[in-house]
């Protein structure tokens, strides 16, 4: 499973966003661009240009922010989408 998220330090919305990742028992790799310019730079490439952060990735698919996970959430879909890929 790879669930990928931007984060900063100092931001309530990554905190949740964690949190609800975390408690649909899920793992994710974290990366903290406030700490890291490159990373920085290729959120902004992943996202065609956005700053903001959150941003979260799962199975390579750009879901958005926190509004955006949490809009999955409330509409019954983030579990699906948190499912590994069927093999091919």
């Amino acid at each position: 499973m790879t669930i990928e998220i931007y984060s900063t330090a100092l931001c309530p919305s990554c905190v949740r966003a964690k949190q609800l990742l975390d408690q649909k028992g899920v793992s994710y790799h974290e990366y903290t661009v406030d700490k890291d310019e490159e990373k920085f730079k290729e959120m902004k490439l992943r996202t065609g240009g956005r700053r903001s952060v959150p941003q979260i990735f799962i199975h390579g698919e750009h879901i958005g922010g926190f509004d955006d996970l949490w809009k999955l959430e409330q509409a019954g879909e983030l579990d699906l989408k948190l499912k590994a890929p069927t093999q091919k």
